[in-house]
């Protein structure tokens, strides 16, 4: 016969095994063979191609021929390059600066329980689903000098809103908001409604309005929000291409020819293959830096929590 004092030992045993969580195991290196094969298929493969091309003089018809850093030497003394340069940094900062801001407070109120909350947000949500093509086509109609809202509206466009280097800026800018704030909003909503509650419910006990519980609970919640964001802003606007070539197509001049387009002038213009990997290359070394930056500067990678801000 089992004593009373030798059985509890037992029970209390038997509840705690009972009530210890199941073990979590990473997945195997296998499952992760998929996706590491289409990315060195897709992906690494053809950068390491488009590498070695800048090293050659390609026309596209004939063999590649190899002739050493002669591109390089080219680009670095380049002009037009470099002016390029600085009108895609332009160009991205305006990018971040008009749309940060504006998708934050979209995205923060698409959260909410407004009313007609639901409906508002699928009119604002409608330019994200119109390709860039089509939006660069319909703005330039719209901002035509000559039948569009300019000959109607002077005294905002002024007679010709693409006529100068500030304006054709101002105009890609507006455009590439209208299109792409709706994105990035989706991502600042989905993060707002993962905030708990209860941290706006202690604030409100405190005797915090919602200013100060946006500045304060809201904003550094939505940090790693911010962060992915803003290199999805950088990586987006180092890349354009369809939109200046629909819309300014590079002009007036030469003063909106940012790298991806110079890149597709020199490719498909001139056919000098060759330079424009050149100038391909330095864009994507150019994309990677900015992005690997952002993460460092801001500490996203040494975040450990899986809460948003923390």
């Amino acid at each position: 016969m089992v004593s009373a004092t030798t059985s509890r030992p037992v029970r209390k045993q038997r509840v705690r095994d009972r009530a210890a969580p199941p073990t979590l195991e990473r997945p195997g290196v296998a499952w992760a063979v998929p996706g590491l094969l289409y990315f060195l298929v897709f992906a690494v493969a053809p950068m390491a191609g488009v590498l070695y091309l800048s090293f050659t003089h390609w026309d596209g018809l004939n063999a590649p021929q190899f002739t050493g850093a002669e591109n390089w030497s080219r680009f670095f003394g380049d002009a037009q390059v470099w002016q390029s340069t600085l009108v895609t940094g332009v160009l991205l900062v305006g990018n971040i600066v008009v749309q940060a801001p504006v998708s934050i407070l979209l995205g923060v109120w698409a959260a909410g329980h407004q009313r007609n909350r639901a409906v508002l947000s699928a009119v604002f949500f409608l330019p994200l689903l119109l390709s860039t093509a089509a939006t660069a086509i319909m703005w330039r109609q719209l901002l035509d000098p000559n039948f569009g809202l300019p000959a109607k509206f002077e005294w905002l466009f002024g007679s010709n809103p693409m006529g100068t280097q500030q304006g054709a800026i101002a105009c890609l800018v507006l455009v590439t908001t209208w299109q792409f704030v709706p994105f990035h909003s989706l991502l600042y909503q989905g993060a707002a409604r993962a905030i708990p509650h209860t941290l706006y419910q202690a604030a409100a006990i405190d005797g915090a309005g919602r200013v100060r519980q946006f500045f304060h609970i809201t904003l550094p919640q939505l940090r790693n929000t911010m962060i992915t964001s803003t290199i999805f802003m950088v990586v987006g606007g180092l890349t354009a291409f369809d939109i200046v070539l629909l819309l300014t197509n590079g002009g007036p001049g030469t003063d909106t020819a940012i790298l991806p387009f110079s890149m597709y002038q020199t490719a498909f213009r001139t056919y000098d293959y060759g330079y424009a990997s050149a100038i391909a290359s330095f864009l994507l070394l150019l994309a990677t830096a900015a992005s690997v930056l952002l993460t460092k500067l801001s500490g996203y990678d040494k975040m450990t929590s899986t809460m948003e801000g923390l």
